[in-house]
C-alpha cells in the first residue's frame, strides 16, 4: 500500500514540472509514513502540512522536494539541515548527499527522529539538538544548508557557514507563517546570489537569530 502511494506522490510531483530525477528517485525511496505520527498514517502521503507535536509539522511532500531540488545536492555533498523535525526532510537528503548533519531545537523531537532514523538504517546522518539559528559550526563548512523553519532574516551565521559555491535553501518573511523560499549561493567568500523560488508557510525558526531571543524548548 505504501509503495503505491509513493509512487501516485512522485508521478503528482513530476506532473507539477518537478524534473530532477534525483530527487524524485528520493522521495520514493524514503518512507514517509514512519516519519509521521500513528493518527495521522491515513494521511501520511497528503499534499499537506502534517502536526509531529510539540507545535511542529512534517512539511507537505512537493516542499520537500523543491528544497532538495534547490540544495541542488551531489552525492559527495556534506549537508546542514536546520529543522530535523520528525528527521524525514533529513531522510530524503541523505539519499543525495554524502552526510546530513540535522539540529533540532525541541529536545522531544530531535531525540524521536534520532530514534525513527536509526530505526530505518539512516547512518549518514547525525541530529544534534541546540538553536540551529546559528549552524553548526563545529562542524563547517557545508556544501549546503537547507532551514525548515520560517526565518525573519538570514542568518548571518548559516552564510558564513557554506562553502563557496555552497547553495543555502531557507524561508524568509516578516511574518512568522508566511514567507519566500530563497535559495542563496555563495559565489565567493564575500559574494553571495539570491534566487527567490516560492511562496510558503513554515512555523517559526526559534533561536538566536530567529523569532524568539531566549525561546523555552519543551
Amino acid at each position: 500500500m505504501w509503495r503505491k502511494q509513493r509512487q501516485v506522490m512522485v508521478r503528482q510531483m513530476a506532473s507539477r514540472g518537478l524534473d530532477d530525477a534525483n530527487v524524485l528517485h528520493a522521495m520514493n525511496t524514503v518512507p514517509r509514513e514512519a516519519f509521521v505520527p500513528d493518527d495521522q498514517h491515513a494521511h501520511a502521503y497528503a499534499e499537506h502540512a502534517l502536526p509531529i507535536g510539540h507545535g511542529q509539522t512534517i512539511s507537505q511532500p512537493f516542499v520537500v522536494a523543491m528544497m532538495a531540488h534547490l540544495a541542488d545536492l551531489k552525492s559527495t555533498d556534506r549537508v546542514l539541515e536546520i529543522g530535523t523535525g520528525s528527521g524525514y526532510g533529513a531522510a530524503v537528503l541523505s539519499q543525495l548527499a554524502s552526510h546530513v548533519d540535522t539540529v533540532e531545537w525541541h529536545p522531544a523531537l530531535a531525540e524521536q527522529a534520532r530514534m525513527v532514523l536509526k530505526k530505518l538504517g539512516y547512518e549518514n546522518i547525525t541530529v544534534f539538538q541546540g538553536d540551529g539559528s546559528q549552524g553548526l559550526s563545529e562542524q563547517a563548512p557545508f556544501d549546503a544548508i537547507v532551514v525548515t523553519a520560517g526565518a525573519p532574516q538570514v542568518p548571518t551565521a548559516l552564510k558564513e557557514q557554506l562553502t563557496v559555491g555552497g547553495r543555502l535553501v531557507i524561508p524568509v518573511g516578516n511574518m512568522e507563517n508566511r514567507q519566500i523560499l530563497l535559495r542563496i549561493q555563495r559565489v565567493t567568500e564575500d559574494q553571495f546570489e539570491t534566487l527567490q523560488a516560492a511562496p510558503v508557510a513554515f512555523v517559526p525558526l526559534v533561536g538566536k537569530s530567529g523569532w524568539q531571543t531566549t525561546p523555552n524548548p519543551s
